[in-house]
Parts: C-alpha cells; sequence; structure tokens
C-alpha cells in the first residue's frame, strides 16, 4: 500500500491539528482548578464523586471537623491534601 507523499502531508496535517486541540481542552480543563499557596482546591462536588458520598456524609464530616473546609465567595472548598489525609485516617480506624 503506497500513499502519495502529498496525501501523507495532509494526513498528518489533521493528526495534528487533533493534538493541538486535545492540548487547548487540557490546558482548559487543568485552568479550571482553584489553587491556593499551589495547593488544589476541590468543590463539593469533587470531593462526592472523589470519596462516592453522600452530601449528608460530607456534611457530616465537616460538623465533626474530620475534614477542613474554606469557604470562598459562599462556596465551600476542600484542599485535596486534607481530603488524602481523611481517606488515610479512614483506612486506618
Amino acid at each position: 500500500m503506497n500513499i502519495e507523499r502529498t496525501e501523507f502531508i495532509a494526513w498528518m496535517e489533521r493528526i495534528m491539528e487533533r493534538f493541538d486541540l486535545l492540548k487547548e481542552q487540557m490546558l482548559k480543563n487543568q485552568s479550571r482548578f482553584i489553587e491556593i499557596d499551589g495547593e488544589q482546591l476541590l468543590d463539593n462536588q469533587d470531593v462526592l464523586q472523589l470519596l462516592k458520598i453522600s452530601s449528608r456524609s460530607l456534611q457530616r464530616y465537616r460538623t465533626d471537623k474530620k475534614l477542613p473546609y474554606y469557604t470562598i465567595s459562599g462556596k465551600l472548598y476542600y484542599k485535596l491534601s486534607d481530603v488524602h489525609q481523611l481517606i488515610r485516617e479512614c483506612l486506618n480506624s
């Protein structure tokens, strides 16, 4: 199977365009995370999905001071390291 040079170049250009689109999407997804002092912050939805718990359980973790949280513009955020610490503590219990 032989491919002409012009056809091959056109094919490679299409592939490179797709890579550029994927790169843009990845950069856009990375910028949606909020960081404080280089630490990634997660919102309620992120934590609920990560821990696979109900919103009531998350509220209980906050009330029992098992999971520190921060309020920014009326929205709750959690440090990723704090969530990891909670997971470690639950595994060791």
